[in-house]
């Protein structure tokens, strides 16, 4: 190496060095630290004391542990494909040559770049029984039914009822699809209008036109943001944190990152919370492989010559 590539070696290695330091300190040292504390019975106050796999048997003991991980479950089995259809259906609509397109793409935007915490809060507002806006937008519905069939419906009470607390976290999702929504227009807007043509001549209609043209090509999309739902729909956190108290009613929205969280922080069991967030790494992991698997050879990507 020359005296001229050493030097620009360095000045690399100094530009690069905030990166690198915030890496090793804040990301790679507290990720050895966690997969070592995984091990052991660990309380902040104490020292560190060896275990072995203890923390792993006691988990699979742990009712909690497995009712977090249905909750879990259970959310991201619901609002994945639910979000992912809403945004797909959005995109559609708003591809298409309508009067105040633009207002109507920012509209629906909006909702994606409002802070968790803050939607967390209107939420809880509109899904209260007695004076949210939900509600009140139900009755006459329900007072209609009760007309017509003679039975006694009833808008549900939502986050105060343990049947419908997780689907109502799951409605709430799908209310920030911008985001998605956005990335599913940009991947339309790429679709040869040609094969359009090609299937009008052909005598394909509007739903034909979209299973055989539009989802092949706009597959690479929905596979990245089923990928990227699956991993943030099992770390969901911060709406049963704020929303429902952590985990109540009863522990029917006691998610497994809510869970893992009162274990470091308010038990401070940082040892057992450690164990619970290498499983949810598994898990992830296996998950994440198991869909590259099962639907990469139905991902479309144009001059690759093959699926």
């Amino acid at each position: 190496m020359t005296r001229r590539r050493r030097q620009e070696w360095f000045v690399g290695l100094f530009f690069v060095s905030p990166y690198l330091i915030g890496f090793l300190g804040l990301t790679l040292l507290p990720l050895l630290a966690s997969f070592l504390f995984s091990f052991t019975d660990y309380d902040i106050f104490n020292a560190p004391k060896w275990i072995g796999l203890e923390n792993f048997k006691r988990l699979a003991q742990d009712r909690l542990f497995w009712t977090s991980l249905w909750n879990t479950a259970f959310f991201t089995v619901f609002s994945v494909p639910l979000g992912m259809a809403a945004a797909f259906m959005l995109a559609l609509l708003l591809n298409r040559r309508i009067v105040a397109r633009p207002v109507f793409r920012t509209i629906f935007f909006l909702p994606s770049i409002v802070p968790i915490v803050a939607a967390s809060v209107l939420w809880v507002w509109i899904f209260n029984s007695q004076y949210g806006y939900l509600n009140w937008a139900l009755q006459p519905v329900c007072d209609m039914l009760n007309h017509a069939f003679g039975a006694h419906f009833a808008p549900p009470n939502w986050l105060q009822s343990p049947k419908w607390a997780k689907p109502a976290l799951v409605l709430m999702s799908v209310w920030g699809v911008g985001g998605t929504m956005v990335l599913y227009l940009a991947a339309l807007q790429d679709v040869p209008q040609t094969l359009y043509e090609v299937a009008d001549l052909d005598g394909a209609n509007a739903a034909q036109k979209v299973w055989h043209i539009t989802l092949p090509m706009v597959s690479p999309i929905l596979f990245f943001t089923l990928v990227m739902g699956l991993i943030g729909a099992l770390q969901v956190f911060t709406q049963a944190f704020i929303m429902t108290k952590g985990g109540q009613p009863g522990v029917s929205t006691l998610f497994y990152c809510l869970y893992l969280f009162q274990n470091a922080f308010e038990y401070f069991r940082l040892g057992y919370a450690s164990a619970m967030a290498w499983i949810l790494f598994a898990i992830i992991g296996a998950i994440t492989a198991f869909v590259f698997r099962a639907t990469g050879r139905y991902v479309y990507y144009e001059g690759s010559g093959s699926e």
